[in-house]
């Protein structure tokens, strides 16, 4: 038993109903053990407010954690697989990369780099939450050939996105962004106006205050390729690390409906444990 509550014990004990106690050793004019409304109404009792302060400020204590300092995600598409898989839950860190703040002059901040894997609001989806990597920070010079990075003009040693078996050149994707967007599917109008204004030479050029990201599968990813930069402002925070990871179909958080929410919750429950990723629990990404 520990310490204090060695401590409780013994205080219960010692003024708890002993039965052998002599009817003149009790307060009052009520039975022997039984206290009287004196002490009754000396009791302090916890008023229906009170609990509901009490209530209230857990809430507001798990609220300021989940939107200030960390937070749950869910992977729910395969664009940065191998790295993160779908169906990984993810800590994500909102502090650290997360724009500065005056009113917390205590955190550590520091500017994303180059590398990170980031979380981030979606350029023109102010409630759409993207997990990418970095690739370029203001004033780099960027441009892929055969699928490769080049950074400023040295080749990019990126084993995290290797080509998939089942991988074919996609002009646009891979050598992008030598190929004007209008022979390619899925760049938005945006996107397809601005682009040319941030080309120098065979390089895409990162503006001030904002950053370029892609997806770690080059060939199913929805990533700057397509919508552009990101600016300093939508950047959320990074994932630290995998707490849970179950197998999950690609297309399963598209299906949104009744039936097939309860029908997942139903599978998760009786397949917990054979379709838990146990090697990926606690993974720290990288």
């Amino acid at each position: 038993m520990a310490k204090a509550d060695k401590f409780v014990a013994d205080k219960l004990v010692a003024e708890g109903p002993l039965t052998e106690k002599p009817a003149s050793a009790t307060t009052g004019s009520g039975p022997a053990g039984v206290p009287s409304s004196a002490e009754a109404a000396n009791r302090v009792e916890e008023t229906p407010f009170e609990a509901l302060a009490s209530i209230c400020s857990v809430l507001v204590i798990g609220l300021f954690i989940l939107t200030f300092l960390a937070q749950n995600f869910v992977i729910p598409s395969g664009s940065m697989e191998k790295t993160l898989l779908v169906g990984d839950h993810l800590v994500v860190d909102r502090m650290t990369i997360a724009p500065r703040s005056s009113w917390m002059p205590l955190v550590h901040y520091r500017e994303p780099n180059r590398g990170d894997v980031v979380v981030f609001l979606g350029p023109g989806q102010p409630d759409v939450f993207l997990v990418k990597r970095l690739i370029g920070v203001s004033g780099d010079h960027i441009h892929l050939r055969n699928g490769v990075v080049i950074l400023n003009g040295v080749a990019q040693n990126e084993p995290y996105a290797a080509p998939w078996p089942q991988d074919v050149n996609y002009p646009y994707i891979d050598d992008f962004p030598s190929i004007p967007p209008s022979e390619a599917g899925g760049v938005t109008s945006e996107w397809a106006v601005d682009l040319p204004n941030h080309i120098e030479g065979n390089d895409l050029v990162v503006p001030p205050g904002m950053y370029f990201m892609m997806g770690d599968h080059r060939h199913d990813s929805n990533d700057g390729r397509f919508w552009g930069f990101v600016p300093r402002a939508n950047i959320v925070g990074r994932p630290l690390f995998n707490y849970w990871s179950f197998e999950t179909p690609d297309n399963q958080y598209e299906r949104t409906s009744l039936g097939d929410r309860v029908g997942w919750m139903v599978h998760v429950v009786l397949h917990f444990f054979s379709g838990t990723r146990w090697s990926r629990t606690l993974h720290l990404v990288k």
